[in-house]
């Protein structure tokens, strides 16, 4: 249940991202809330209640600002054990991020607390750091960032890949985990 802006209590996914996105300034608070709900939009496919074609056109409509975090949010609520999530807003999201690429590897094995315990510990950059050298087994190399810009009329084209990724997988997960298991 979440509280809405004008003090009510409400339940529901909808409910909830009505709520996140007028008081935007809580996000980093409420992503572990969030990254579930949207879970349940995409899966329940709540976003045809706003009569649009696709999760994707939610996102856009929802996260103009990025639709990447929308789906690290996910991300986070699919990988990471139930057992920790509450804990998670002491850390952030982003750092949430970085334990979801040591606990997708691990799945079973994932020690949640020690690892909790260093991204409580460390600051972001060297807790980054650290994930990358337990992942690859060497220290983080440099690295570029890269955009694409894509048109609006590719991006049915795009959308139809990447959810052709996910039945590949055989899997409803967030197409960020598609595209890391599949294409990369």
């Amino acid at each position: 249940m979440v509280a809405s802006a004008t003090g009510r209590t409400d339940s529901g996914p909808i409910t909830l991202l009505a709520w996140e996105r007028a008081t935007g300034n809580q996000r980093d608070t409420k992503f572990v809330d969030l990254g579930r709900y949207l879970c349940e939009v995409r899966a329940g496919q709540y976003w045809r209640l706003e009569n649009l074609s696709s999760f994707g056109d939610f996102l856009e409509r929802r996260f103009p600002e990025s639709r990447r975090k929308a789906y690290y949010l996910m991300s986070i609520h699919e990988h990471l054990p139930k057992s920790i999530r509450r804990e998670l807003k002491q850390v952030g999201w982003s750092k949430a991020v970085e334990l979801v690429k040591v606990a997708r590897r691990d799945q079973q094995r994932f020690e949640s607390a020690t690892w909790l315990h260093k991204a409580r510990s460390l600051p972001k950059q060297e807790f980054k750091a650290e994930v990358e050298r337990e992942l690859t087994g060497r220290g983080t190399e440099p690295s570029e960032l890269m955009y694409f810009k894509v048109y609006k009329s590719q991006m049915p084209v795009i959308e139809q890949a990447l959810d052709t990724a996910a039945l590949m997988l055989g899997t409803d997960k967030s197409r960020g985990y598609c595209l890391g298991n599949d294409l990369c």
